[in-house]
């Protein structure tokens, strides 16, 4: 996912984005835990979607202020 699709998002789609993240990350997180997972990377890219996300949230939060 890139940075510019993410800025594009409204802040209700941000906030379901990141929940919808953390719960791949979590099923990422259990696949890896019983040797199920194919591509053990992705659990890094599921890693870096989350922190962009929450960096325009706080970007936005800052720039409210």
């Amino acid at each position: 996912m890139k940075i510019k699709e993410i800025r594009e998002m409204s802040a209700e789609q941000l906030a379901e984005k990141l929940v919808e993240l953390k719960k791949d990350l979590f099923n990422l997180r259990l696949q890896h835990a019983t040797n199920q997972l194919d591509n053990p990377g992705k659990i890094a890219d599921v890693k870096h979607d989350i922190a962009k996300v929450k960096t325009v949230q706080r970007e936005r939060e800052l720039a409210a202020k």
